[in-house]
Parts: C-alpha cells; sequence; structure tokens
C-alpha cells in the first residue's frame, strides 16, 4: 500500500523516541493516503500521545481511516460518535460504524453491535439480535 514503508518508518523511529521526526514521517505517509499513517495520528490526537490532545483532529483522522475500512479506526470512531467525543453524539451513526467495524474483523465491535440491540442505542431494541451478536462475541473472548 502506497506510504507504507514510510509509515514504517515511522513506527521504528517512534519506537526509539524520537517523536517529532516520526510525527512528521506519519503526516508524509497520510499525504500518501496511507490508513495506518492515519489511524496512527488519529491515536496521538484522540490520546495526547506525544502531541496536544485534540479530539476535532482525531475525528478526522479516525474518518479518513475509516473511508478505507480500517477495523480499529472504524471501532474507534464509533466510540466518538457514541460519547461525542470531538464530534457532535450521534448514536445511529455509531451503531452503523459498530457494525461495520464488526464486518471488517474487529471482534470488540461485536459485543458492542449486541450492546446496542439489547439496550436500543442507535438502532431499535432486539433481544434476539443481541443474543446473537453478544454469542459470536463471547466465542471471541469478549465478554464486555
Amino acid at each position: 500500500m502506497k506510504g507504507d514503508k514510510i509509515y514504517l518508518r515511522a513506527y521504528k523511529i517512534a519506537k526509539s523516541g524520537d517523536f517529532e521526526n516520526a510525527y512528521e514521517l506519519l503526516l508524509k505517509a497520510a499525504k500518501l493516503n496511507n490508513p495506518k499513517a492515519f489511524y496512527a495520528l488519529a491515536n496521538w490526537y484522540l490520546h495526547g500521545r506525544y502531541v496536544k490532545k485534540n479530539l476535532k483532529k482525531a475525528v478526522e483522522y479516525l474518518s479518513l481511516a475509516a473511508k478505507q475500512n480500517n477495523p480499529d479506526a472504524l471501532f474507534d470512531l464509533a466510540v466518538c460518535y457514541e460519547k461525542g467525543a470531538g464530534v457532535k453524539k450521534n448514536l445511529r451513526k455509531a451503531f452503523k460504524l459498530y457494525v461495520k467495524a464488526a464486518l471488517w474483523g474487529d471482534n470488540q465491535s461485536f459485543y458492542e453491535v449486541g450492546r446496542c440491540y439489547y439496550y436500543g442505542i442507535g438502532t431499535p431494541k432486539d433481544k434476539t439480535l443481541a443474543d446473537v451478536w453478544l454469542e459470536k462475541a463471547e466465542k471471541l473472548g469478549i465478554n464486555e
């Protein structure tokens, strides 16, 4: 994928503690539309690691990675929409993102979809569907 080599170099440099250079490389990889770089930058801004915490910027980068079906970005973006973190709270959108994240391979999202069906978060309550999703989550080792 375009920008992967730059992303990997940024990752190695960050592990050595040179976050300034790693950040510049991540930006360079992001300009090449690299979803891993988008997600890494999103995490830095989401948690205030190596940069000042900025939830709006985190959501921007999560959205870019989510558009490329990055399951981790889809999950984190769903959480942002559910909590209203860096974006206007939108439970329906959060639910849809949890479903998409699960379908793209994020295990935790199976539980979240089941929870949403159980409590009617962003979707009508449906105990039968909740049980299906929660059972799948349990098979994946996710209980909450």
